[in-house]
């Protein structure tokens, strides 16, 4: 089928009623309120079900698997600039201990993953080397870094791996909620918590979605006048520049060398940040606004989502069904084993609301962690949130520099390679973080202290 521009406006205007029907649906029922599943999830899914790898009866094109590796590129490309400027010594003095923790679980999720299944999976189902990649792909990363992850091994011959980490990512997303309200309410009963609240207890827009009046807030702030450009155009421009920037050095360099393939994601994150620190050289960037570049991306990633879930194929998961079960317990048992063990020598206050945090970011993404956040500390009393933040700023381009070479590893015989260095700076981590006193190995949590 010949691809239109008809055909891409039907993809996207079906994509957006099922986004629609997915918030109707999280506003009005309860069992899905209570899965805090999101809207964009629910549309994969029922897109999932009634398109062309389902029931075939929703008419999408045959290119609804192609947008989510266009999409991940402009969410990457709004990432830098959409960033605040910064001090390294606010990120060191004020969340060392958060930002070792939570840098120390998404390396070795990575490695982690990818030795696990290298040594185990690989052998006994004769996976593809890279199949390890898939869950940190899907459980740190979420939906978006699944989109990269199998774009990238899909250029080089595996196909298979988009579905594969499309389904991680949603499994991840429903297993944070899943385990975590389980071991919300079993923490709950032994005291750990500080701040709990009953899911009924939650106000009606963390439930339902929707915000009443007197909640809502302004998505941005207008920098220039609409009389020259539209605010947002002009944030979306500069987005959509830095994109296509990112596509056309990724050809180059495919047209210079034929091995060489730099996913188009990763280049347009490198261009968005050069082009942030020439504004800033410049004094330019104070017509960015962060909240219209965080919007950009947000929606880039909403319908990423909603497409990378219908895309999925299912034959592909049923031919790896057993093996993909195995890694996702062995992902099930690393997070669980940092929330309750090692969490409690990193944070010696709020260790609870911390631990579950970074327990649904490492399973399900950020906005499952946001999720079950806000069920343990609802007013974010823990500061919690504002730490993670802060942390995530030199986390950020070490998951963009992982997400972009994993995959060259992979493809080039490095594998092994690629799971020592990850393991070997996980453990140069927790040593640096000892040595700096943020995480003590002999201290003795006295659950009560903070109760």
């Amino acid at each position: 089928m010949e691809l239109t521009i008809w055909g891409i406006l039907t993809d996207v205007g079906l994509i957006s009623l099922l986004l629609l029907l997915g918030m109707f649906l999280r506003a009005k029922v309860n069992l899905l309120q209570r899965s805090f599943m999101p809207a964009s999830i629910i549309a994969g899914i029922l897109g999932l079900v009634l398109g062309p790898n389902g029931f075939n009866i929703i008419p999408f094109t045959g290119f609804i698997g192609d947008y989510p590796g266009v999409l991940i590129a402009v969410v990457f490309a709004a990432i830098p600039l959409s960033t605040p400027r910064f001090k390294w010594s606010q990120v060191i003095n004020k969340v060392g201990g958060l930002w070792s923790y939570s840098q120390t679980i998404m390396l070795l999720m990575w490695g982690g993953g990818l030795l696990f299944a290298l040594v185990l999976l690989v052998p006994l189902f004769d996976v593809h080397n890279g199949f390890g990649l898939l869950l940190a792909a899907g459980f740190v990363g979420g939906h978006g870094t699944a989109a990269a992850i199998g774009d990238a091994f899909a250029q080089q011959g595996w196909e298979e791996a988009t579905s594969l980490a499309m389904t991680s990512a949603t499994i991840g997303a429903i297993l944070a909620i899943v385990v975590g309200l389980a071991l919300i309410r079993s923490s709950a009963n032994k005291g750990h918590a500080n701040y709990i609240s009953r899911f009924d207890e939650l106000p009606e827009e963390l439930r339902t979605g929707i915000l009443p009046k007197n909640k809502r807030s302004s998505m941005g702030s207008d920098t220039v006048s609409s009389i020259s450009i539209d605010p947002l155009v002009f944030h979306l421009a500069l987005v959509l520049f830095v994109t296509m920037v990112g596509y056309y050095l990724s050809q180059f360099g495919e047209s210079l060398y034929a091995g060489l393939s730099i996913p188009a994601f990763s280049l347009a994150f490198l261009v968005g940040l050069i082009l942030k620190q020439l504004m800033q050289a410049t004094n330019v960037d104070e017509y960015l606004d962060r909240g219209i570049m965080s919007k950009i991306s947000g929606s880039a990633t909403d319908i990423l989502v909603a497409f990378g879930i219908a895309s999925i194929n299912l034959t592909v998961i049923a031919d790896n069904l057993v093996p993909f079960i195995i890694l996702i317990l062995f992902g099930i048992f690393l997070s669980y084993f940092f929330y309750k063990v090692v969490s409690k020598f990193y944070f010696r206050e709020n260790w609870f609301e911390k631990g579950i945090f970074t327990f649904g970011w490492v399973t399900g993404a950020v906005a499952m962690a946001i999720a079950l956040l806000r069920i343990v500390d609802p007013k974010l009393e823990s500061k919690t949130l504002d730490e993670f933040g802060l942390a995530y700023i030199p986390i950020a381009p070490v998951e963009v520099f992982v997400i972009t070479f994993a995959p060259i590893f992979v493809l080039n015989g490095q594998h092994w390679l690629f799971s020592i260095i990850t393991i070997v700076i996980s453990a140069v981590i927790l040593i640096f973080s000892y040595y700096k006193k943020w995480a003590k190995f002999n201290y003795h949590y006295d659950y009560k202290e903070n109760a």
